[in-house]
């Protein structure tokens, strides 16, 4: 089964009042394990960036005028595609693969706009699976933003000063790992599954068999053991057990 992690960067939270996506970012898993395959892209969105979304991603800030004291490192967009130049290639990568992102609703509004302005088929929602739902519901009234559920899963966002569609992808893809299971959630050890295959939620116990299986070993394969045995003597290690 091939899921896509996918995560992206804006300049606000409504497409539909002028904001555009300036970043995506996706990470490749093939059966729950990464491939090492991934897809980043910046967008210039045509329009400025507003100082709120800046604090949030560091992308910018304003996109129209070159900055006239820039960070070392900072980003600027002024150079990069616009989405119309690069969305077929981002529609092909993504396939029929299952989207699994944070906040599902507000990543897939943002994709599908560009995707109906560019005239490009939009991405159905039943295609996306939202982490944010699944920790909400495992672990209800507790904090279950990005940052949270690697505190909760021990896993390292150190790196993660500011938002990235790319290395948050990254970091969701460990959490959406550990929130269906672990690792290995296919293997069934995290959860005792009952007689029709479901998950109970409980920890995986051993039990014994209703019913012990049939011994393998011949009556004369047993007879011939014993006479063995007996050769050894009483102090034979085989008596003591």
């Amino acid at each position: 089964m091939r899921e896509i992690v996918l995560d992206t960067e804006t300049t606000g939270f409504d497409p539909e009042s002028g904001d555009r996506i300036v970043e995506i970012g996706a990470v490749e898993l093939w059966n729950h394990v990464a491939t090492g395959e991934t897809y980043h892209q910046y967008i210039n969105p045509e329009r400025s960036m507003p100082a709120e979304a800046f604090g949030v991603h560091g992308i910018g800030p304003d996109l129209l005028e070159p900055p006239q004291n820039p960070e070392p490192g900072q980003i600027t967009l002024r150079d990069k595609p616009v989405f119309a130049k690069v969305g077929q290639a981002f529609r092909e990568f993504v396939g029929d693969a299952r989207l699994v992102i944070h906040n599902a609703a507000f990543d897939m509004k943002f994709l599908n706009a560009e995707l109906v302005w560019m005239g490009l088929p939009v991405i159905p929602m039943e295609q996306a699976v939202d982490t944010l739902a699944i920790a909400r519901k495992r672990f209800p009234g507790s904090p279950a933003s990005l940052d949270a559920l690697c505190r909760r899963f021990n896993i390292d966002n150190s790196n993660r000063i500011l938002h990235g569609a790319l290395l948050d992808s990254e970091i969701l893809a460990e959490v959406y790992l550990e929130l269906i299971g672990g690792r290995q959630p296919d293997f069934g050890l995290s959860a005792a599954a009952d007689s029709t295959g479901s998950q109970s939620g409980e920890a995986w116990r051993p039990v014994a068999r209703p019913t012990p299986l049939p011994s393998r070993i011949t009556d004369e394969e047993r007879a011939a053991h014993e006479a063995f045995v007996a050769k050894l003597g009483e102090k034979a290690l085989w008596n003591r057990a």
